[in-house]
């Protein structure tokens, strides 16, 4: 895998390396000891997958709190997504700054999110799939989100005429530190 750390620091986009034949090809997505060796938490609890249906859907912005935040890679394995992570750490010259990035089950890209980081996605396709590896058990009470259009932090979402955001994701407050 190849790991290309990205201006927000410890987020990375992770590259599998093809091993390629007259059969197709074959590539590592994981392997513990090159995420430790990156200085990444190697931790997996939980392993979730997203349908959406329809090009337009937005799901996020979400993140966890204390004492649940969770680090996550994510993989579009069918389809494509605008990825978007914002830095939620009070400390980092980065503090809420946002970017992202297409991941499609054309480039194979994956992203690594540090913990006390936001994610969202929007699906650039129908029938998209996603694949997230999260470090930490999900914790209802725990999980926080912000509006997808807060203007503080003014991401810039690719144009799409008939969004479809969930009631809960429209309902999210602009973020306060």
């Amino acid at each position: 895998m190849v790991f290309k750390e990205t201006r927000l620091k410890g987020a990375f986009i992770i590259e599998p390396e093809n091993i390629i034949d007259d059969r197709g090809f074959f590539s590592r997505v994981w392997c513990q000891k090159e995420f430790e060796a990156q200085g990444l938490n190697p931790n997996i609890a939980q392993c979730n997958q997203s349908f959406n249906a329809i090009k337009g859907t937005l799901r996020g912005i979400h993140y966890q709190i204390v004492p649940y935040e969770e680090a996550k890679i994510i993989r579009c394995i069918r389809g494509k997504v605008y990825d978007v992570i914002v830095d939620l750490r009070s400390k980092s010259p980065t503090y809420l700054q946002w970017m992202g990035f297409e991941l499609s089950s054309e480039n194979r890209k994956m992203l690594y999110v540090p913990e006390n980081f936001a994610h969202g996605y929007l699906t650039l396709a129908d029938n998209t799939e996603v694949f997230y590896q999260v470090s930490q058990f999900y914790s209802p009470g725990s999980e926080s989100g912000i509006r997808w259009d807060d203007p503080s932090i003014n991401i810039k979402w690719p144009k799409i005429a008939n969004l479809i955001i969930s009631e809960k994701d429209k309902k999210w407050p602009d973020f306060k530190s």
